[in-house]
């Protein structure tokens, strides 16, 4: 088959590798008819991810076709249409009983295109099956699915979920790109007062607005903590969230919040960044981090496939799977291309 390999840092290939097969009873393989490519991938292209080694298959959120199962798996089906969520789960270790399965001690956790094969080929091994995958509910496309594997949910769990979004809130998100509009999206289910979204790019505010954000700031041409002092009394935002992933813009996350507010850092930081306890311990504040769970994918499943939810208006370019290379070039120079996300759909 064909696959996106990473080949080290900075260096990537569309080449020939084997086809996956069954390791173990709880396996599935699953045909890849539709993938996308994540930040984070790109972050691992940029060596900011180091225990990703060469040779690895990239990729972790598709939607396809299951073609063969392993003795143990009980809710699949060869046929069955499904996604591939980003995060594995064992179902038996501690974390899992509690929900966490993003930090799964039993072989799952966040592993495909990290620490096994990843989704972005023609065909992928997916462990612990029966948990790792989702029926694709009747009348719901891929492109609607597919955006439930990562993007979706990580906004919502480690932005909403965790910095406590409430009806009233002011709430600022540092960061217009595939995670920070959806975090506009999942934010409107909580009915706060202004979602303020903060970007350098024109052209992801414009979509920031048309996903429902009430203020755009471009940072290079006005002070975001201007907008969110006229907005607050000069209080700051109730939540803000970090949906970048570099040091000044976290920095620039705690600098919005008020006191006994909450920052909810959801990007991938790849550096570090200073957190001035100097200026903030006095303020009561509350910072969170962390990988996404996916425990929320059911309730956000039931909401794409209900018409409350439609996060598939993100996807602005569209590509064989045999112009990967392609597709990469556009996602990674967003600034000009004007990229949100980047859907693939095999080729036969």
């Amino acid at each position: 088959m064909q696959a996106m390999v990473y080949t080290g840092p900075g260096q990537r290939s569309w080449q020939t590798v084997p086809d996956p097969v069954l390791v173990d009873a709880t396996d599935a393989i699953v045909r890849v008819d539709t993938v996308t490519i994540c930040g984070t991938d790109l972050h691992i292209l940029k060596g900011d991810v180091p225990e990703v080694e060469s040779g690895r298959i990239l990729g972790h959120e598709a939607v396809g076709t299951v073609t063969a199962i392993g003795s143990a798996v009980q809710t699949l089906s060869v046929g069955d249409r499904v996604l591939v969520s980003c995060i594995s789960s064992c179902g038996a270790c501690r974390y899992c009983r509690q929900g966490h399965y993003g930090q799964c001690l039993g072989g799952g956790g966040w592993i495909l295109g990290h620490l096994i094969d990843g989704t972005q080929a023609e065909y992928v091994r997916v462990p612990f099956a029966d948990n790792s995958t989702h029926k694709v509910p009747a009348g719901v496309s891929d492109e609607q699915m597919i955006v439930l594997a990562d993007i979706l949910p990580t906004s919502y769990e480690v932005g909403v979920l965790a910095g406590r979004v409430g009806p009233g809130d002011v709430v600022a998100i540092v960061g217009a790109g595939p995670i920070g509009l959806a975090a506009v999206l999942t934010a409107k289910l909580y009915s706060p007062s202004h979602i303020v979204v903060i970007d350098v790019a024109d052209t992801r505010l414009e979509a920031a607005k048309k996903l429902g954000a009430d203020v755009t700031v471009n940072s290079r041409s006005r002070r975001p903590r201007d907008v969110i002092d006229e907005l607050t009394g000069g209080l700051g935002a109730d939540v803000v969230m970090e949906a970048v992933g570099l040091p000044e813009t976290f920095e620039e996350s705690v600098d919005l919040v008020r006191p006994c507010g909450h920052v909810a850092n959801i990007g991938v930081h790849g550096a570090p960044a200073t957190l001035h306890l100097e200026r903030i311990w006095i303020k009561n504040l509350t910072i969170t981090t962390g990988l996404v769970d996916t425990h929320s994918t059911p309730t956000l499943i039931s909401l794409v496939a209900n018409g409350r939810l439609d996060a598939a208006t993100m996807i602005t370019h569209r590509y064989p799977m045999d112009e990967f290379d392609t597709a990469y070039q556009v996602f990674g120079d967003a600034a000009n291309s004007g990229a949100l996300k980047v859907v693939l759909t095999a080729t036969s």
